[in-house]
């Protein structure tokens, strides 16, 4: 009869909507981003970042945020505008003031870090996971900086030294070219802002890095500062890596240099070679209401392929049942 099969038709919209539901409350998560060269601490402390996630540092910056850092790509602050120093406390730069991420503001040396030359070449890699334009700012914490005390502003110096405008995104991730400052030694932190123009967000990162030891007057290595120098003959049998990338523990230079490179997993490349529709207004919520135990932004298209699965399955489901 008539009413028995709209009856039924009824039923089974209402059996399919719930799922509706649930896979487009899934889909619209949006992408991120974050260095991995140098290596960012976000990124060697997640789940993500292989052997140095089971370093010290990152072992201790786990157990003081009391979860992993999953979200390595989310670590970002809204409506900030440029005014970083007045958003973000001293104490708290390379987890922005959100407490999702404290676990990376500790005070140590020991961080996994990355062996770079000074006044060299640097091609930053950032990873992301949908294009974004932007501003990119580059900062690199001034001589004299004490890794054992907490980071603050007064560490850096006002202007970044170097500044990119909207990078093309490739191969999933930005490459940042600039030339380093050529009057570092020893331990420092390279602090990224990276502030969207095409979401009202501003990402920040701290990558920790380290300077080999320049020569006196007599020809004699220099001691390097801040507790996490390579030796010269080190530095110059690894001159020929791009950014050092292979990164250097806290240890003395006799130490063998670590070959547990903190490159991105499978599974983050290919979660940043996945390019969505950009277009997209940006609706997943910022970390510091997000908590760190959602993982990295999954794009739209996984989330808009299994709804059409399921409106495939429910259109068929509704049409058998008005044939009978």
């Amino acid at each position: 009869m008539p009413w028995m099969r709209s009856h039924r038709t009824a039923l089974a919209a209402t059996a399919v909507a719930p799922l509706l539901l649930t896979v487009w409350a899934a889909g619209p998560a949006r992408a991120h981003g974050a260095p991995t060269d140098p290596v960012s601490r976000v990124y060697a402390c997640s789940p993500d970042g292989g052997s140095a996630s089971r370093s010290a540092a990152c072992r201790a910056a786990v157990a003081s945020n009391d979860a992993p850092f999953t979200a390595w790509d989310n670590l970002r602050i809204a409506n900030v505008n440029g005014r970083d120093r007045q958003v973000v406390p001293d104490g708290e730069l390379c987890s922005g003031g959100l407490p999702a991420y404290r676990g990376l503001d500790l005070a140590r040396a020991d961080w996994p870090s990355t062996r770079l030359t000074p006044g060299s070449a640097l091609t930053m890699r950032y990873v992301s996971t949908i294009p974004h334009t932007g501003t990119f700012k580059l900062y690199l914490t001034k001589p004299g900086y004490d890794p054992a005390k907490p980071l603050a502003w007064a560490d850096l110096p006002e202007k970044p030294f170097a500044e990119v405008k909207d990078p093309a995104l490739t191969d999933g991730a930005y490459r940042i070219r600039a030339a380093l400052p050529s009057d570092r030694t020893g331990r420092h932190v390279l602090y990224t802002i990276w502030q969207n123009s095409s979401t009202p967000d501003t990402y920040y990162s701290c990558s920790d890095v380290v300077f080999p030891a320049g020569r006196d007057r007599d020809g004699d290595a220099e001691p390097s500062g801040g507790g996490g120098g390579e030796s010269t003959a080190s530095a110059a049998a690894n001159a020929d890596r791009d950014n050092g990338r292979t990164p250097a523990g806290s240890s003395s230079a006799a130490e063998p240099r670590r070959t547990d490179s903190p490159t991105p997993s499978a599974a983050a490349d290919a979660r940043s070679r996945r390019t969505p529709d950009s277009a997209a207004p940006d609706s997943t919520p910022v970390a510091a209401t997000g908590g760190a135990g959602s993982g990295p932004s999954a794009p739209l298209l996984a989330g808009g392929a299994a709804a059409v699965l399921v409106l495939t399955g429910g259109a068929a489901l509704a049409l058998r049942l008005r044939r009978r």
